[in-house]
């Protein structure tokens, strides 16, 4: 599965282009208790029940903004563990699959060792390319083996009771089976990475084998 061209080149499979927007929805409170679309329709909900924020699909079409995901194409590759870039399998190897990451190490003790993770891995082919046109990785980033990458659950607007009906009050990361994820649109499906190993900056095929 190849990456779309842009006018200036190669388009990362998880962008969204300019023809893609979010479809706005009424929310209202769930009779079970939580919130609901009210014109909800079976597709709308995850296998555990979370209800996930629309967006049309018109990839390709328009420009590509650079500094928005698209929600389908963003899980579907952290889901199967496919390259933002290119769309096909991310690298793997007996040392784990490779994720190229902000460089938050002087943030964090122990970084990156069980960070909850919203950006897909890349292929080896496409390191590069990652690191040039992401924009969250252009003030620094490292490129790490994970060996564990279970799903964690999902980063999106939490959702409180007020007058006229809920209503968003945070941006929030929220573990599959916490309570909160009823009262949850979310937009981003999360990893929790575990057995980090770092590469040296400047990738080789023998380094990140």
């Amino acid at each position: 599965m190849a990456a779309s061209p842009g006018q200036s080149g190669l388009v990362p499979y998880i962008t969204a282009w300019s023809e893609e927007q979010y479809v706005r929805s009424e929310v209202v409170a769930h009779p079970a208790g939580g919130i609901a679309y009210r014109d909800e329709l079976p597709h709308d909900r995850d296998a555990d029940g979370i209800l996930w924020a629309r967006m049309t699909l018109a990839r390709g079409r328009g420009r590509p903004d650079f500094g928005r995901v698209h929600i389908g194409r963003q899980r579907r590759a952290m889901r199967l563990l496919l390259c933002q870039v290119c769309g096909g399998p991310a690298d793997r190897t007996e040392g784990g699959v490779l994720w190229l990451l902000k460089d938050d190490r002087g943030n964090w003790p122990g970084w990156p060792e069980g960070m909850a993770a919203t950006h897909p891995p890349v292929c080896l082919r496409c390191a590069a390319q990652a690191a040039r046109m992401c924009p969250h990785l252009r003030a620094g980033h490292v490129a790490v083996r994970v060996r564990g990458c279970q799903e964690l659950g999902v980063y999106g607007s939490l959702y409180r009771p007020g007058l006229l009906g809920p209503r968003p009050v945070a941006d929030v990361i929220a573990a599959t089976g916490e309570a909160r994820t009823s009262c949850m649109v979310a937009a981003q499906l999360v990893r929790v990475l575990r057995g980090c190993a770092f590469l040296e900056p400047n990738m080789t095929k023998a380094q990140v084998s």
